[in-house]
């Protein structure tokens, strides 16, 4: 969009200086890869959109909470930079596309303006009429009176301005409404961050006739979605609140009095073999592991003595809960500095499933954790989906990952 004088009057050359470090370190993250992103960071002035934050605070690399509701739980935000911008190179925005955006932070919608330039436009839905006041006036503060803000539930999208070439939804999502695939031109793309049986991903879907199938896939977190798409955690706690368990539908695993008295027996424990950096991202295994096990859920812990359990991470460890066991990763560490990633088991079967969940993990290991991860793809509720299931697992797989009130979702590893 170039320079602007509201912009230029309350910009500073130190601001400057913190959006140059906010694009350089981004790009040195690999979550900026294009240059039109790098320049859109180095533009968008994010101090106007977290008013009352040092420069500092400001163009850190972290989330501004900006609305929580009665109990705390945060229902607006403004991104973090990094997942802001892995969101943006999944969505290949480019000049003269009209763009919507589901929830209203208004920086996010700053930087999209930047991309589709003086031709395009860009539109930001939110339900809250506060969030979408306080983005419009940090977009008119910022220069950039050119964005739409509209107060409504995003479940219907926005015809008035449709068709979009790309949709961007920043609240997390459990289900992908009609309309949105409608709104879309016919090759246009909507990046979404899902929640996949208790996993959130952003997920780049481009429109194929009637289906969304996936381009790509990366781990994320956001505030929920309200209105007509809302939807309940799913999920129970243990021992007394120090552990948790979610899942996408608690009619696929045990009730929680099950699970608890699974964990009173002996502990079953095998290693897979496969060796990780803690850093290294290997967020594709959840979702492998999730394909392979229909008890597929994912443990909490809550409190610090857990030390019979070590689970793998302290929050969304991948778990497998069965009538007969229940199954979690952990890990162990090398002497090079990296772990490997093992299972534990407890119940009846717990020698079993904790065999099978390591065997499922070098699995992965062999033949997709080098690779671009699964393709997902939103078919329409009714529609009828071929027969394609996962070959040479240890388990029976489950091609179908979830089913949701629109769309059903499935995932292909070839």
């Amino acid at each position: 969009m170039g320079a602007d004088p509201a912009r230029e009057s309350a910009d500073s050359a130190e601001a400057a200086a913190y959006r140059a470090a906010l694009a350089d370190r981004l790009i040195a993250e690999g979550a900026v890869t294009t240059a039109e992103v790098a320049a859109a960071v180095r533009v968008v002035p994010r101090h106007l959109f977290t008013p009352g934050l040092a420069l500092g605070v400001a163009y850190a690399n972290q989330v501004v909470f900006v609305k929580r509701d009665r109990w705390g739980v945060p229902t607006s935000s403004v991104s973090a930079p990094d997942i802001q911008a892995i969101m943006l190179e999944q969505a290949d925005i480019r000049a003269g596309m009209r763009v919507l955006e589901v929830g209203s932070g208004g920086y996010n919608a700053a930087l999209m303006a930047e991309l589709v330039g003086a031709g395009g436009e860009v539109t930001s839905v939110d339900i809250d009429r506060q969030v979408a006041e306080r983005a419009r006036r940090c977009l008119d503060a910022a220069g950039y009176g050119d964005v739409r803000v509209i107060v409504a539930d995003a479940e219907a999208g926005v015809p008035a301005h449709a068709p979009y070439d790309r949709i961007v939804v920043t609240v997390e999502a459990w289900d992908l409404p009609p309309a949105w695939r409608a709104q879309l031109t016919p090759h246009g793309r909507i990046v979404v961050p899902l929640l996949l049986r208790g996993m959130t991903r952003s997920i780049a879907l481009d429109r194929e006739g009637d289906r969304l199938v996936s381009r790509s896939t990366r781990l994320c977190g956001f505030v929920k979605m309200q209105g007509a798409g809302s939807h309940p955690d799913a999920g129970y706690d243990l021992d007394d609140g120090d552990l948790s368990v979610d899942v996408d539908d608690l009619r696929a695993i045990p009730g929680a009095a099950q699970v608890e008295a699974l964990l009173e027996g002996p502990r079953a424990e095998r290693w897979s073999g496969v060796h990780v950096w803690r850093w290294e991202p290997w967020d594709t295994l959840p979702l492998w592991l999730a394909t392979v096990f229909p008890g597929y859920c994912q443990l909490n812990v809550h409190a610090p003595d857990t030390e019979a359990l070590k689970p793998a991470l302290a929050t969304g460890t991948p778990a497998i809960a069965t009538p007969t066991a229940f199954a979690y990763l952990t890990a162990r560490p090398l002497p090079d500095g990296r772990i490997e990633l093992g299972a534990h088991a407890f119940g009846p079967d717990a020698a079993a499933l904790a065999s099978d969940l390591a065997a499922s993990t070098a699995v992965w290991d062999r033949d997709h954790r080098q690779g671009a991860g699964p393709v997902i793809t939103a078919w329409p509720i009714d529609a009828q989906i071929p027969d394609t299931p996962i070959p040479d697992t240890p388990t029976p797989a489950a091609d179908l990952i979830a089913v949701r009130k629109h769309v059903r979702l499935t995932v292909d590893w070839r």
